[in-house]
C-alpha cells in the first residue's frame, strides 16, 4: 500500500491558484512579529489593524446579548435589527432612500466582497480594477478566475484613476467594475463627479459597479462622497462597508452589502450555503454601534488626523524623503526612491537595520512600486520613535 507521503495529493485548481508563491506582500511583515515574538523592540507599522479597543458601552452591549441567550442561528442575510441599521445609516448618508431588502451582513467586508463577487461574475470575465489595490483583493479575484483589466494610476495624480481610464479598460467580456473609495493604501478620495459618471457609464453599459468603502467615516477635511449618494439613480450599483475600521471591531468580523433585490437574494443563498450567518449576539451590538456612534468615531477620527498630521510633520524633516498626505484612512505612503529603487529591499533593509516594519508598496501594485506603506495605527510616541528610526536608516545606510 503506497503512503499518503510517496504520492502527491491532488487538490483543486482554486488552491493552485490562490497559492501563489510569489506573493511574498507579508513577508516583512512575518518577519518583524517572528522578531517581537523573540523579545526584539520591534516597532509594528506594517499592518491596519487599529490599535483602540472597541468602545465599552459597544462590548457591554455584546455580553448582555450573550447573557440572555442571543447565541443560536441568525438569518442568512443578517438580523432585522442590524440590516435595518444599516439601512438606516445608508439613507442618512446619501439622498436615496435604502430598504432593509436591500442589505446583507457578512462576516467582514472581505467576505461581502467574495460573496457578492462570486454572484456577479464567471470564470474568464473581465473585471476592471484599479492600481494600488487592497493586498486582499488579489486572492479572491484568483479564487474567482477572473481576468483583472488593471487600470493604473500616478503618484502626481495622488493616484486617482481618471473616468477615461476607467471608461477605457472596459472591454465585450467586462462583468463588473471593482473600485476602493477613500483608498487603501493611498487614502486617497474619488470625488463625486467622477463616481456620478462611472456610475452613469457602467449603468449604459449594464455592467457591475461595486465599490468597497470601509474608510468612509475616516476622512480628514476632504469629505467621504459615497457612491450611492453620487449617483443619480441606484441600478447595478453595490457598495460594501463595515465596523472593522471606524469602531475598532476588526476581530468583530461585521460587514454589509447594499445592492439591488435581486442580488441580495442570491446573496442570502449564498451565505446560505457557506457562512450560515453572523452571531447573534455580535449583530446585535453592531446595531447599537452603529445607531450610538457619533461620538466614539468623531474621537478616532481626531486621534487618527493628529497622527497623521504629526507623522507628516516629522517626515517633512527628513531630507530627500517625498510622501503622500493622506485624505483619509490610517496609512501614509512614503516614495523611497531617493534610497532604494525596490521597496521591498528597503522595507527588509529598515527592519533589519532599525527594527520597523513597513509594508512594501509593490504589495497593492506597480503604481505605489518604490514606495512604503507606513501604518498610524499606534499610539503618537511609537510613531515618532518610528519616524527617528526612518530617518536614522535613511540618512546613515
Amino acid at each position: 500500500m503506497t503512503s499518503s507521503q510517496d504520492t502527491a495529493r491532488r487538490f483543486s485548481a482554486v488552491t493552485g491558484r490562490i497559492d501563489d508563491s510569489d506573493n511574498d506582500a507579508w513577508a516583512v511583515h512575518e518577519d518583524a512579529l517572528d522578531l517581537k515574538r523573540r523579545g526584539e523592540d520591534v516597532i509594528l507599522l506594517s499592518i491596519g489593524d487599529p490599535d483602540f479597543r472597541t468602545p465599552e458601552p459597544i462590548v457591554d452591549n455584546a455580553v448582555s446579548h450573550l447573557r440572555v441567550g442571543r447565541t443560536h442561528y441568525a438569518p442568512a442575510l443578517g438580523e432585522l435589527n442590524l440590516r435595518r441599521a444599516v439601512a438606516d445609516y445608508e439613507t442618512r448618508v446619501s439622498p436615496h432612500r435604502c430598504r432593509v431588502g436591500e442589505v446583507a451582513i457578512f462576516p467582514g467586508a472581505t467576505s461581502a466582497i467574495y460573496s457578492v463577487l462570486s454572484c456577479l461574475v464567471e470564470a474568464g470575465d473581465d473585471i476592471v480594477v484599479v492600481d494600488p489595490m487592497y493586498v486582499g483583493y488579489g486572492p479572491i479575484l484568483k479564487a474567482l478566475d477572473v481576468n483583472p483589466v488593471v487600470v493604473r494610476t500616478k503618484p502626481e495624480q495622488n493616484f486617482l484613476p481618471t473616468l477615461d481610464d476607467l471608461r477605457g479598460a472596459v472591454t465585450a467580456g467586462t462583468r463588473a467594475v471593482f473600485i476602493n473609495t477613500p483608498s487603501n493604501p493611498t487614502g486617497g478620495i474619488m470625488d463625486q463627479g467622477l463616481l456620478r459618471r462611472l456610475a452613469a457609464f457602467c449603468q449604459q453599459q449594464e455592467i457591475w459597479l461595486v465599490c468597497d468603502e470601509i474608510y468612509s467615516m475616516f476622512t480628514y477635511g476632504v469629505p467621504h462622497v459615497s457612491l450611492r449618494t453620487a449617483a443619480a439613480n441606484l441600478d447595478w450599483l453595490v457598495v460594501i462597508d463595515g465596523l472593522s475600521k471606524s469602531h475598532a471591531m476588526s476581530g468583530w468580523r461585521i460587514g454589509w452589502a447594499v445592492g439591488p433585490d435581486d442580488l441580495v437574494q442570491h446573496l442570502g443563498r449564498f451565505n446560505s450555503m457557506s457562512m450560515f450567518g453572523c452571531p447573534q449576539f455580535i449583530q446585535d451590538a453592531a446595531a447599537f454601534a452603529l445607531n450610538n456612534d457619533e461620538y466614539y468615531v468623531k474621537e478616532m477620527r481626531d486621534v487618527y488626523r493628529e497622527r497623521r498630521d504629526r507623522v507628516c510633520e516629522r517626515l517633512d524633516a527628513i531630507h530627500g524623503l517625498r510622501y503622500h498626505r493622506p485624505d483619509s484612512g490610517m496609512f501614509v505612503m512614503i516614495d523611497v526612491r531617493a534610497f532604494e529603487a525596490d521597496d521591498k529591499v528597503f522595507a527588509g533593509g529598515l527592519l533589519e537595520a532599525e527594527r520597523v516594519s513597513v509594508l512594501p508598496g509593490v504589495a497593492f501594485g506597480e503604481s505605489t512600486r518604490g514606495h512604503v506603506r507606513f501604518s498610524l495605527v499606534q499610539p503618537l510616541d511609537v510613531l515618532m520613535d518610528g519616524c527617528d528610526r526612518l530617518q536614522r536608516f535613511v540618512e546613515n545606510p
